[in-house]
């Protein structure tokens, strides 16, 4: 689904370098057209990969800054069409084609290894050309003013797409996934930066390693998240800056899946909880907290996701609802912007309670006493500490 749904995955990154300067009006769309999309319908191209307007996924223009310009950010999408062959029917082709190889030379008993390279190649060439391609679409949304960008492609191999498609549109920029160690970074204040890089077991700022190396943060997260949702203790205050009202009250718990692991096994608990008590034993027995959901809300605005620890990726974000106003007036247009504004404030608010959660886990995980306070939440779990 696009950012625009009520429901999305997506990933975060931070843009480092200093963007083009000027107006991004001007200087953005050139950029975006000059690597738009370029369609396959009428050839036997396999793959193909470019921008297209957010709005209009045949547009590839970029013509009118407001098809891409939305105040204070950037929005675009990235599209990829790709024909695919089934493989038992490229065999099945490919048979009849050496068939008719041998046929025509009776000498030979087999196909020579170079030519079944050949008659696989034409085989498959003729196939796609006969083959629709499927489209799909990823959203980005680059937040000029944060440095942050939003994107909604989750598979490692479409974010390798996208970043390499990026710095060659946007050249001297680079993407940093926001992994669990660099949002907490860009969370903390200044005096608590030293005791968080204290706890940082990698030893370069390569993602990988980073978040390899650090996936404590993350499960200690949710594990800290669990303990308060087990002894009811759900309300918390808005931290970060944003749409919501600084100190303002909402709750937050860890809602009905959560996915346990130990190595390779992994236990998914799933349904209503009756006081999590099967990821209580499973967290007694050694298990840590993969992936969870979490349920936020805030008046009679509620915030859910699924979180991977791991990572930090935010899969299956529901944030309220967003409903277009007609008014027999506005154009259209005009409406999918108002549409687009109301929907970055909604998910904008969520991440804002999110981090604002995030921040008071990190403030008692830093703090010098959290061998102690880690003992009660072993307690309030149910099982002393190991």
């Amino acid at each position: 689904m696009g950012i625009l749904a009520n429901t999305v995955s997506f990933r975060q990154y931070q843009v480092l370098g200093d963007p083009p300067a000027g107006d991004p009006g001007e200087w953005a769309g050139p950029l975006l057209a000059k690597n738009a999309f370029v369609p396959i319908d009428s050839g036997s191209e396999e793959i193909s990969s470019g921008w297209v307007c957010l709005d209009d996924p045949q547009n590839g223009s970029f013509a009118e800054r407001r098809d891409f310009f939305r105040p204070p950010s950037l929005a675009f999408t990235l599209r990829r069409d790709q024909r695919r062959v089934p493989a038992a029917l490229l065999r099945r082709h490919l048979q009849k084609a050496e068939e008719e190889f041998l046929a025509a030379h009776p000498g030979l008993h087999r196909v020579p290894k170079d030519k079944r390279e050949e008659l696989r190649d034409t085989v498959k060439g003729a196939l796609l050309a006969r083959t629709l391609p499927t489209p799909s679409f990823f959203d980005a949304v680059w937040d000029l003013e944060r440095g942050l960008l939003t994107f909604t492609g989750t598979s490692p191999n479409i974010a390798e797409i996208f970043e390499g498609l990026f710095r060659q549109t946007f050249e001297g920029l680079r993407l940093v996934v926001l992994h669990p160690f660099a949002r907490a970074r860009a969370l903390l204040p200044a005096k608590l930066q030293p005791l968080l890089e204290e706890q940082n077991r990698a030893a370069t700022d390569a993602v990988l390693e980073q978040i390899q190396e650090n996936t404590w943060l993350g499960a200690d997260f949710l594990h800290w998240l669990l303990a308060h949702s087990v002894a009811g203790r759900n309300s918390f205050r808005v931290r970060r800056a944003g749409p919501a009202l600084m100190d303002e009250a909402f709750v937050a718990f860890l809602d009905n899946r959560l996915v346990l692991a130990a190595g390779p096994q992994r236990v998914t608990v799933a349904g209503p909880q009756d006081h999590y008590s099967e990821a209580r034993i499973a967290l007694d027995a050694g298990k840590e907290i993969a992936e969870a959901g979490i349920f936020m809300e805030k008046g009679e605005d509620a915030w859910k996701t699924t979180l991977k620890a791991e990572t930090f990726l935010f899969g299956s974000f529901k944030a309220p609802g967003v409903k277009p106003e007609k008014d027999g007036i506005t154009d259209e247009k005009s409406e999918r912007e108002a549409i687009f504004y109301e929907r970055m404030h909604v998910l904008a608010e969520g991440l804002q309670l999110f981090d604002s959660l995030l921040l008071a886990f990190l403030e008692e995980r830093l703090a010098a006493d959290w061998p102690k306070r880690r003992e009660q939440l072993q307690r309030l779990l149910g099982f002393e500490e190991q």
